[in-house]
C-alpha cells in the first residue's frame, strides 16, 4: 500500500475531544483566536495597491513585450488575492458572516474570477476530513490520484499521466487557474453556490474587465502571451502554497479524534518571514487546521504550544523545510503510480 493509514488514538486518550479541549483552552488562555485588525488592515491594503498598482503599471506600458513582467507581478498578485480571500472564508478578519462574504467574493470572484462559494464548499469539506479518500474533495481522483486503488484501470491520457504524474505536478500546475474557472462554471450550473446570479455576474464582469483589458491594449499575441504566462504562473504560485500541506500524508481511517485527524494528516513548513509571507501561513497547516478560526500572523505564535502539547500526549507532528515538503509530495505521487505502470507495462 502507498497509503498511510493512521494509527488506531491509544486507549489512554480515547475520550472524545478531551485532548483538543485541553489544547484549546491553552490557545484560547495565550488570548490566540483574538482578532488582528491592525495586521488585515495592513495586509489587505498591500495586496490591493499590489492589485491597482499591477493594473496600473500595465495601462503605462502599453503594448510592449516588457508586459511578460507584469503578467508574472500580477501573478503573484492573484495568488496573494486567493489567499486573502482563504482568510475572509474562515472568518479570520471579519467575526460575521455577511462583510467575510461581501470581501470574498470581490476577492475571489471579481479579483481574480473564482467563484467564493464553490470555493468555500469545496474547503470546508476538505476541513471536516483532510487527506479522507472518500470524503476530501482534494483528494479526490481527477488528473492527479493520491491513492493507489483510483490509479488502476486508468486508460488513454489519464493513464498515461498517472504513470507519470510526479514528473508532470509541476506543468499540471500551470493549468490550475483555468481549473477554478472551469469548476467554478460547473458550481454555478449544479446548483452547488447559494448565490449563483450574484457570483455569475461578478465573475462576468472580471472575465470582460481582463479580457477587455488585453485585447484594448496589446497587440494580439502579446495578448495571448499575456494570458498563457499569467495564468500559468498564477496556477503554479497557488498550487504551490497548498501541495506541502497534506499530501504525501497519512489518510485517516475514520475512528480518530478531531486532534489526531487534523494533526497526522498535516505538515508544517519551516521558514522565517517570507515564507509566512509567500504562503499565507499556510506554512503551519497543522495549526491552522485545529484553529482554523485563528488569525494568520498568531499561527506563529501557536505552533510551539501545539507542537510541545503533541509530544506530551504521544501525538506524531510533522514539520519539514519547503523542499522536503515538496520531494515528499513527489515521492508519494511516484508510489502512487508505481501499479499502474506495472499493470501498463504487463500488457
Amino acid at each position: 500500500m502507498t497509503i498511510t493509514k493512521m494509527p488506531a488514538p491509544a486507549a489512554r486518550v480515547r475520550k472524545s475531544g478531551s485532548d483538543f479541549a485541553v489544547l484549546s483552552r491553552r490557545i484560547t488562555s495565550e488570548g490566540l483566536m483574538q482578532r488582528r485588525p491592525a495586521y488585515y488592515l495592513a495586509r489587505l491594503s498591500v495586496v490591493a495597491l499590489m492589485f491597482l498598482g499591477g493594473w496600473t503599471a500595465f495601462f503605462l506600458v502599453g503594448s510592449s513585450w516588457w508586459q511578460l513582467l507584469t503578467a508574472a507581478f500580477l501573478a503573484v498578485t492573484f495568488a496573494q488575492v486567493a489567499l486573502v480571500a482563504h482568510d475572509l472564508a474562515h472568518r479570520q478578519v471579519f467575526r460575521t458572516k455577511r462583510p467575510s462574504e461581501v470581501a470574498g467574493r470581490i476577492a475571489g470572484n471579481l479579483g481574480v474570477g473564482m467563484s467564493y462559494g464553490w470555493w468555500v464548499d469545496k474547503h470546508t469539506r476538505h476541513h471536516n476530513n483532510p487527506n479522507h479518500d472518500d470524503l476530501d474533495p482534494d483528494v479526490a481522483p481527477e488528473v492527479l490520484i493520491w491513492a493507489t486503488e483510483s490509479a488502476l484501470g486508468r486508460r488513454g491520457l489519464k493513464g498515461f499521466i498517472t504513470r507519470h504524474q510526479a514528473a508532470l505536478f509541476f506543468p499540471l500546475l500551470t493549468l490550475l487557474g483555468v481549473d477554478l474557472k472551469v469548476s467554478s462554471i460547473k458550481a454555478l450550473r449544479n446548483g452547488t453556490v447559494k448565490r449563483p446570479r450574484l457570483e455569475s455576474a461578478l465573475l462576468i464582469l472580471h472575465a470582460i474587465g481582463y479580457l477587455a483589458a488585453l485585447l484594448i491594449v496589446l497587440l494580439p499575441l502579446q495578448a495571448i502571451a499575456f494570458l498563457l504566462l499569467h495564468q500559468a504562473l498564477f496556477g503554479v504560485y497557488l498550487g504551490m502554497t497548498f501541495a506541502p500541506n497534506h499530501k504525501g500524508m497519512p489518510h485517516p481511517t475514520g475512528d480518530e479524534d478531531y486532534l489526531r485527524k487534523q494533526v497526522l494528516t498535516s505538515r508544517n513548513v519551516r521558514g522565517g518571514w517570507l515564507t509566512d509571507a509567500a504562503l499565507g501561513g499556510l506554512n503551519y497547516q497543522i495549526e491552522h487546521h485545529l484553529f482554523p478560526g485563528m488569525p494568520t500572523p498568531n499561527l506563529r505564535k501557536a505552533q510551539p504550544i501545539v507542537q510541545t502539547y503533541c509530544a506530551d500526549i504521544g501525538v506524531a507532528y510533522e514539520q519539514t523545510s519547503l523542499r522536503t515538503s515538496y520531494r515528499q509530495a513527489l515521492q508519494h505521487l511516484h508510489r502512487v503510480g508505481a501499479q499502474a505502470r506495472a499493470e501498463h507495462a504487463a500488457r
